[in-house]
Formats: structure tokens, C-alpha cells, sequence
């Protein structure tokens, strides 16, 4: 059994049928579901909150991924715990001092903590969260657009994480994702692929996913 995990982002979906969607989806084989919650201030553009993913636990059963790219993101983490999240990954540019206060937060709900990285930082800032998070997502694009090409120099971060990887450690990478760069992601040691336009404007999804799976 492949240990790849598929996470199709939902800003790629069409919203106005997201649950036929994510149904979609899961019946192609993916058992993560990526949501993307943008702020407009830590990224240049607003997305959804707490409330639709509330709405989204209540039609699907599979991993609530939920990516804040939001400041301040330990104000807003005990709604999106409260919406039902099974993951919540913030972004250390944005906690910074909080960083921990983040993760405590999330850990203690009994969730799953991630924690990203922008292109521009460098992987020995997040070194020191390694130990106490479940996933670390590396960004090889700039967050807050959908649709962006894969920046191969962020990909490299993926290696030097993976020296510090701890058993049980998702390394993530979102970005540009298709089969050609999944797999050069994962010969880096990522297990976890985000994937928006890939899948979602696929013609076969099924396939698609397929295709990550098998790498």
C-alpha cells in the first residue's frame, strides 16, 4: 500500500458544487481534503473560514487538511477546532513568537499541528518545531493563488527537513503539484502532495490520483 498521501485542494473546486466536489474527489481515491483559509493581509487574497469548514464536516468523513495562511493565527485556531479540522498548519512567518502557542493549541484538542514555510525562509527557522509537530508543509510556490508554477529551489528544502524528520513526520508540499514534480518532491522525502488545478481540472480524476499514489 502506497504511504503517499493525496491532499486536493478545494480553492481549484468549483464552489458552487463544492460537496459534489469533494465527493469527486474521494471517489478518485484521495482521503485528505486540502482548505485553504486566506486572510487578504498574510496573502493577497480572501478565501473561506471557519464557518465552511464547519459545512464541509458534516457531508464528508475524510482529513479536514485546513492550511491558515491568516495572521495572528493563534486567534483563530480554536474556531477552525471547533469547525471540525483534523489538521491545522499555520505558517511560522506569521506566529513567530507564538509559534508553540499555536501548536500547543492544536495538540491539545487532539488534532494533527503543521507548520509551513514561505519560499524565502529558510528551513533552520523551522527546525526547532520539528519535534512537536505532525507535519511540516513546504511551500514551493508564493502562498495565496491557485494555478502558480513550481519554484524547484523550494523543493530542496524538503531533504534538508528530512534529516531532522522524526518518525511519523508528513512532510507536505504545496505548490505546482502535478506527477512530473510530485515526483521530484518525493524523491526529496515529501509523502503528502497538494494538489489544486492538477485534480480539480482534470478531465479524469481518477487517474490523476492514480498517478500520485503510484510514485
Amino acid at each position: 500500500m502506497s504511504d503517499i498521501i493525496v491532499s486536493p485542494s478545494i480553492l481549484s473546486a468549483d464552489f458552487a458544487n463544492l460537496e459534489d466536489e469533494i465527493k469527486s474527489v474521494v471517489l478518485s481515491g484521495a482521503k485528505w481534503i486540502h482548505i485553504d483559509v486566506m486572510d487578504g493581509h498574510f496573502v493577497p487574497n480572501i478565501t473561506i473560514g471557519a464557518p465552511v469548514v464547519k459545512s464541509l464536516r458534516k457531508i464528508t468523513k475524510e482529513v479536514l487538511d485546513v492550511h491558515l495562511m491568516i495572521e495572528n493565527p493563534e486567534k483563530y485556531i480554536p474556531d477552525f477546532i471547533q469547525a471540525g479540522s483534523d489538521i491545522i498548519t499555520f505558517h511560522l512567518e506569521a506566529a513567530r513568537a507564538k509559534a508553540c502557542k499555536c501548536i500547543d493549541l492544536i495538540k491539545e484538542a487532539g488534532l494533527k499541528a503543521g507548520i509551513s514555510i514561505k519560499p524565502k525562509t529558510p528551513v533552520k527557522e523551522v527546525i526547532p518545531y520539528i519535534d512537536k509537530v505532525d507535519m511540516v508543509l513546504v511551500m514551493t510556490v508564493e502562498p495565496g493563488f491557485s494555478g502558480q508554477i513550481f519554484m524547484p529551489k523550494c523543493a530542496q528544502k524538503i531533504a534538508e527537513i528530512k534529516k531532522y524528520k522524526h518518525e511519523g513526520l508528513i512532510i507536505q508540499v504545496d505548490g505546482g503539484i502535478n506527477d512530473k514534480t510530485a515526483k521530484i518532491c518525493k524523491d526529496l522525502g515529501a509523502n503528502c502532495f497538494v494538489c489544486g488545478n492538477y485534480v480539480f481540472k482534470s478531465d479524469d480524476r481518477k487517474r490523476v490520483i492514480k498517478k500520485l499514489l503510484s510514485l
